[in-house]
């Protein structure tokens, strides 16, 4: 059996507040008297912009304060605004536009569709797959998914079941166990309702953006309920990708297992 490892970027867990004190360094006064740095003077900037984010004081595609806006308001230097974007822009939390300014990230950006969704058509011609939901239902939450979900043993979750074809060849077979205390309006009509990212409706009607994700990836065949879903012979290799997604504070917030058959994609994973 292969086993992989992936993780995207993560974000600080805690961010800290902005303290110039603490730092260890004045950014225009020189060394402070008091304990060495705990972390560079944009990492604290970046931190509380994170806050701002994560309790909605900007929401997803809105445009947030200008570069010198923020500068006047943390006491700092635009420079060092500038270094806490690129990294929060980096991280796809939030996207410059030429001319316009900078916006919080949405999971309805072209960037961002495909951030999560890694198989590719060997064609290399990337579209959004369709969906067929088999299953949507709230059940309590078995141990091991309560444990990856940091929640307690027995919690609701709502469990939903999928088949995702691209140019109508079933191509993902997903369960997708999510915390119930979130999503309590997620039904099956919702979801055949809607016709976008599954990310972006979590994002405008859930209030839930995520973060990062951290995926295990194997090498196993498909047995007999795989096939009939995804209509192929029992026994065809397949891979299956275990991901945990995160949102803000580093909450898990989605356990997501997949089964992709590769007979004409690939799985890619850009890595820096």
């Amino acid at each position: 059996m292969v086993k992989l490892r992936t993780m995207s970027p993560s974000l600080p867990s805690n961010a800290q507040s902005f303290d110039q004190e603490n730092s260890g360094i004045s950014e225009f006064g020189g060394h402070a008297s008091v304990a060495p740095t705990f972390s560079p003077l944009y990492q604290q900037i970046k931190g509380l912009i994170t806050q701002s984010l994560q309790s909605g004081e900007w929401k997803p595609g809105e445009l947030i304060p200008s570069e010198m806006e923020l500068a006047v308001r943390f006491k700092v230097s635009q420079g060092t605004v500038r270094k806490a974007i690129d990294e929060l822009s980096a991280e796809n939390l939030v996207v410059r536009r030429q001319g316009k300014g900078t916006f919080v990230a949405t999971h309805n950006e072209a960037r961002s569709q495909f951030r999560f969704l890694r198989l590719v058509p060997d064609s290399g011609e990337r579209a959004y797959p369709e969906n067929r939901i088999i299953e949507v239902k709230r059940v309590r939450a078995p141990a091991e998914v309560a444990r990856q979900l940091e929640m307690k043993s027995g919690e609701t979750v709502v469990f939903l079941k999928r088949v995702q074809s691209f140019s109508g060849v079933p191509t993902i077979l997903e369960e997708l166990w999510l915390p119930g205390s979130i999503f309590k309006g997620l039904t099956m009509e919702r979801l055949n309702e809607y016709k976008g990212p599954m990310y972006a409706l979590f994002e405008s009607e859930f209030g839930t953006h995520m973060i990062r994700a951290k995926e295990e990836i194997r090498a196993l065949c498909t047995n007999e309920d795989s096939a009939s879903l995804l209509g192929v012979d029992v026994g065809v290799p397949l891979l299956s990708v275990e991901r945990i997604s995160y949102t803000y504070g580093d909450k898990a917030v989605e356990l997501r297992r997949g089964l992709y058959l590769t007979g004409a994609h690939h799985y890619r994973n850009e890595l820096s």
